[in-house]
């Protein structure tokens, strides 16, 4: 069986420290990066620009949040207004003149430093009342970027964004803004997956845990809290401004309410808390839930399966997908990264016996 432990060594610490000590693991992370990289030569532009771009460009807002959220233990529920900000500097950037790298390392600041001013509030609470201090970072962006024309042009404006190049690669193909959120993606998730290795990873870990023990251990919790907040919100930053020019292309106050903040941390709750393939999935399954709900449940209606009105049939789906929701929170309350664990260990040992335990 391929997937074993036998041959794995550890009698040097440049192979214990790896990020995948199991060969078939690094199979996996392989053949999944080249289908990645081939996807636009099997796949149509309709699924590649409406369903693979969009899940990587979430995917890379959740792990963000999932390093605050996950790895530091500090909730945040206007990670929408966090992209929003990254959104609107970086197409303010760009129309200054200055060039699309530029505009991303801006709009990621941008948002780190707004960011941190609401993360203050985690200095001295904590729990919902965290929670209401970046639902007031929500609402009160939400209400700057609305009423403020010269940031959005007005309540009903759309913004549009400038044509770009990366890397003096033209951003107009579905093709070059597809590999431009594979890209971020994947500097994300290499990212998120080595912080969690470094001292700064574990001061994290340890703040979450317990901040009062930290800080008698010599953790110092103010640091590390806004240093949290800081490269969450500057991820998320540059996350907002991926999606507006590589997916959306044209940004609207409506893009980045507060239902989209609920959205992220549905994604990463049932992803997993602290799981870096968690926000994979449960950016995926946010996605992508719904819209095959739709599809079954109005094929259900015209096979006359389903003899209910239009309004209810158009409520199904959304039924559905809160309790898929509420059945992973009920049943696996580590998410849908726990699922993946569980048949991954079930192969490092299968056929033995042990194997059920």
């Amino acid at each position: 069986m391929f997937y074993r432990l036998s041959g794995v060594h550890h009698t040097r610490y440049e192979t214990a420290r790896r990020l995948w000590p199991v060969p078939a693991d690094r199979w996996q992370v392989w053949i999944l990066l080249a289908l990645a990289v081939a996807a636009p030569l099997y796949m149509s532009d309709l699924y590649l620009s409406s369903y693979m771009l969009p899940w990587l460009v979430w995917s890379a807002a959740a792990l963000s949040l999932t390093l605050l959220m996950g790895v530091a233990g500090q909730l945040h529920f206007g990670f929408a207004a966090v992209m929003a900000i990254g959104a609107y500097s970086s197409i303010h950037i760009v129309r200054a003149g200055w060039p699309f790298e530029i505009a991303l390392i801006g709009a990621g600041l941008t948002a780190a430093f707004i960011g941190c001013l609401f993360g203050a509030a985690a200095l001295r609470v904590k729990g919902l009342y965290l929670v209401m201090a970046t639902l007031a970072m929500q609402y009160l962006v939400d209400w700057v970027i609305i009423n403020v024309p010269a940031i959005s042009g007005g309540a009903q404006a759309t913004l549009q964004t400038p044509d770009v190049t990366f890397l003096f690669v033209p951003m107009q193909s579905d093709a070059a803004l597809y590999y431009g959120a594979l890209l971020w993606a994947v500097i994300v998730t290499l990212l998120v997956l080595n912080i969690k290795r470094t001292s700064f990873g574990r001061a994290l870990v340890a703040v979450r845990d317990k901040d009062y023990a930290a800080s008698i251990i010599g953790v110092n919790s103010f640091k590390y809290k806004l240093l949290a907040f800081f490269t969450s919100s500057f991820l998320g930053g540059v996350s907002g401004a991926v999606l507006a020019f590589c997916y959306y292309q044209a940004v609207t106050p409506e893009q980045f309410g507060f239902n989209v903040s609920i959205q992220l941390v549905a994604m990463v709750l049932v992803g997993g808390l602290g799981s870096v393939i968690g926000a994979y999935l449960g950016a995926g399954f946010v996605l992508l839930a719904p819209i095959f709900l739709t599809n079954m449940v109005a094929y259900a209606a015209i096979q006359g399966w389903l003899t209910v009105s239009s309004n209810l049939l158009a409520h199904i789906p959304l039924m559905a997908y809160g309790a898929l929701i509420i059945g992973f929170l009920l049943f696996e309350p580590l998410g849908l990264a726990k699922i993946y664990d569980n048949i991954r260990k079930y192969f490092l040992v299968w056929p033995f016996r042990h194997s059920r335990s």
